[in-house]
């Protein structure tokens, strides 16, 4: 079920999970967490934190407050209620998933710091998936599509900047106010038990969205779900058709699943070690 760990940083590690059931995967990042807390109590020990990186097969999960009401349409999906922030929410393949169980006592983060650092990483990937793409199916001459978060809603959100005012630089000063909101690509929702964390940050790659068709994404009625491959060329490795040469050709002009995976871990990975700092965050 697990690939090999791998070792980011002396204080940071990495595991796979491929064909992720939700409930055991909870089960066992709760008992990981709650090993972590007391081995800190009991002997003083910091233990690396680690970051999950899963493939979830198909799932709705609801937060600890979350309402039934946002469940619109009951399909074959199981409905599983856990302990994370938030309200309802999808998870299955084609989708990232990253669960951070991180010592944030140890980081000297605060739960803000951590929502934020959350975000910026997001950001930052999807913004350089976006220029470095030669395929969008949306930007032209006179239309800039970026990823920013919003002060009154977790998560990431494509913008359209019809005036093509905005680089793709996420620290550039930005204001929605002039943009046009296309939807939601990732969304976040964290645990936080004793100083650490878990859960994480859900990423739509190149998923079936067809799945938030039955809740209120979020909680939000009407919120356009988005995923990266309609913006940017996506590639998978497996089951590949045609010549070799085509093949080639076409992944040198794509980005891979994996490829943004890993961006996103080097990203993370740099802001645990203190090599990223928090951009200022915009008022609401």
């Amino acid at each position: 079920m697990q690939n090999p760990i791998q070792h980011l940083n002396d204080t940071l590690i990495s595991r796979s999970i491929l064909a992720a059931d939700y409930v055991p995967t909870l089960d066992a990042m709760l008992a990981r967490t709650l090993a972590r807390i007391d081995l800190k109590k009991q002997q003083g020990t910091r233990t690396p934190d680690e970051l999950w990186v899963v493939d979830h097969n198909d799932v709705y999960t609801l937060g600890q407050a979350g309402k039934e009401e946002h469940i619109l349409q009951r399909t074959d999906t199981p409905i599983i209620k856990t302990d994370r922030g938030g309200q309802v929410t999808w998870h299955g393949h084609g989708q990232l998933v990253i669960y951070w169980l991180f010592d944030l006592d140890s980081l000297n983060w605060s739960v803000r710091n951590l929502v934020s650092h959350a975000e910026q990483a997001i950001e930052d990937v999807i913004n350089e998936c976006l220029a470095s793409s030669s395929s969008n199916s949306i930007n032209d001459d006179s239309t800039h599509i970026s990823a920013h978060s919003r002060r009154d809603a977790p998560g990431v959100y494509l913008y359209a900047d019809t005036a093509n005012q905005v680089t793709s630089d996420a620290s550039t000063k930005f204001s929605p106010d002039d943009k046009i909101m296309l939807g939601k690509m990732a969304s976040l929702g964290f645990k936080i038990k004793h100083g650490f964390s878990y859960h994480g940050i859900a990423i739509n790659l190149d998923c079936d969205l067809s799945a938030f068709n039955a809740i209120n994404p979020c909680g939000y009625a009407g919120m356009q779900m988005l995923r990266l491959s309609d913006f940017v060329s996506m590639h998978r490795d497996a089951h590949d058709h045609g010549s070799d040469s085509q093949i080639n050709d076409q992944k040198r002009a794509s980005l891979s699943y994996e490829q943004v995976t890993q961006k996103l871990i080097d990203n993370i990975a740099k802001r645990h070690a203190g090599l990223i700092e928090l951009r200022a965050i915009a008022p609401k």
